[in-house]
């Protein structure tokens, strides 16, 4: 069985005072969706607010979290790290984004059905290969300075023609997630909630249909 999370890579929230968050450690993928708890999506409102932040505002005095928030709103664009995570239950299998890939692109896993590969991040960089119909991937050796050869141990193969369900999925996750988000902001950020679900939905272009006229 195959399982597609869009995952959002953590951030060390240990010292994180501007609203509650779950006690998750740094680098943990958090899988997106509309089941989480109430502190999960403080981590993942962290999350995107630390890396989307600038410098000044890691170093200068404490800035409370409507700021915070107001700051991710302003932002050009939102940039959330993380992608999409494939799991195989079957092989126990495992292919997850690498460092610098960004959740904010996970529809370029659309070009797959034109043959068109997405980058995966790196270190470590999934291997990704489009093979007839059929879509391969490994949890490494994608490096593009040696690319040539087969990564040891097997691949996850995911049939092409299953690759618009599978994304229909992690916008549906996606969608529930956005719902959560709503309702966090209306407790902890008053005021902001429509313009925070607004930026959140546009940058990481979720509720746009897939195909055009939505097939």
């Amino acid at each position: 069985m195959l399982i597609v999370d869009a995952v959002l890579e953590t951030f060390d929230a240990a010292e994180f005072v501007q609203w509650p968050v779950a006690d998750v450690p740094a680098h943990r993928l958090l899988a997106l969706s509309g089941r989480l708890s109430p502190l999960e999506i403080g981590v993942a409102m962290a999350t995107l607010a630390d890396y989307n932040s600038d410098s000044s505002d890691r170093d200068g005095a404490v800035v409370d979290g409507s700021a915070l928030i107001r700051r991710l709103i302003e932002t050009e664009c939102v940039i959330a790290p993380g992608g999409l995570r494939v799991r195989d239950t079957g092989s126990g299998v495992t292919v997850a984004p690498g460092c610098c890939c960004g959740l904010e692109d996970w529809r370029e896993w659309l070009g797959l059905m034109d043959g068109d590969v997405p980058w995966l991040g790196h270190d470590p960089s999934p291997r990704m290969e489009c093979v007839g119909r059929v879509v391969k991937l490994w949890p490494d050796g994608g490096d593009s300075t040696d690319s040539t050869g087969t990564p040891p141990g097997p691949p996850i193969e995911i049939p092409a023609d299953c690759l618009t369900g599978i994304l229909r999925t992690v916008q549906d996750e996606l969608s529930g997630f956005l719902v959560l988000v709503e309702r966090w902001a209306v407790r902890h950020v008053p005021g902001l909630a429509p313009a925070l679900v607004a930026k959140l939905d546009e940058d990481l272009d979720i509720s746009t249909p897939l195909l055009k006229g939505g097939s």
